[in-house]
């Protein structure tokens, strides 16, 4: 049974793969949304262990287990000052806003649709010098704060900001964390979300082609200084976008 793996088996990666046609596929035990023409897409985060389970099912009812070991990360720690105190402990009157905030990105992180742009190798979505990486934790202000799920880009304020693949968009909206954000989804339960942006050239249910300028790189929301956060998730998997640019 043919079956190919593209991306690298390590936390925090994407992995698209392709089947025979019309095969089922299970990760750890869970049936994947596959392609007509047999491909299919699966990630873990960045602290997922590291033993997985692919299971294929072929159209005549052959059944092949594939066991996968990734590799574990070591992540970078990184000490910023000069934070606004609202963005590291949110005034009270905030908490709502945040939790709003939380419940909108959940939700449309769990779009599923037959889109396939996520196959193509996506492109860089601003031009700038990497300030900041997948997976290091962040101390702001002397406190621990989570991890950081993106790739950081500075880029000036009004920098183009362009789409990665094709897709739709799901949420064009000021967040209290991020600031201005857009989230495109790119199908298979695969989204970009685009972070701190000046200002939104799109709508939400607009379609948009890879390398369409969808926005401006900004400095909203927790940041100290102009920059793009750039974000990829497998429904709720944050992943590393570095890991499928090419090298």
């Amino acid at each position: 049974m043919n079956v190919t793996l593209d991306g690298k088996l390590t936390q925090g990666s994407l992995i698209r793969g392709q089947a025979p046609a019309e095969a089922k596929i299970l990760f750890n035990g869970e049936p994947l949304s596959v392609a007509e023409d047999g491909r299919f897409v699966f990630g873990i985060g960045r602290d997922a262990s590291l033993a997985h389970q692919l299971t294929i099912i072929t159209a005549d009812g052959k059944q092949q287990v594939l066991p996968l070991t990734f590799s574990s990360r070591e992540y970078d720690i990184q000490r910023i000052t000069g934070v606004a105190q609202k963005y590291v402990t949110p005034p009270a009157d905030v908490t709502e806003r945040i939790q709003n905030d939380n419940r909108k990105v959940s939700s449309v992180r769990k779009t599923l649709t037959a889109k396939t742009a996520i196959f193509a190798a996506p492109i860089r979505p601003a031009e700038g010098r990497i300030s900041g990486v997948y997976g290091s934790q962040r101390v702001f202000n002397g406190e621990p704060r989570n991890p950081h799920y993106g790739l950081d880009i500075a880029a000036p304020v009004g920098a183009p900001v362009l789409a990665p693949w094709d897709g739709e968009v799901l949420l064009a909206e000021d967040l209290y964390y991020s600031g201005l954000t857009l989230i495109i989804d790119h199908g298979m339960g695969v989204t970009s979300t685009l972070l701190h942006l000046h200002a939104i050239d799109v709508k939400v249910g607009q379609h948009i082609r890879q390398g369409d300028k969808v926005a401006e790189v900004g400095a909203t929301g927790r940041v100290t200084g102009p920059h793009l956060d750039w974000r990829i998730n497998w429904f709720q998997e944050r992943l590393d976008p570095q890991l499928l640019l090419a090298e």
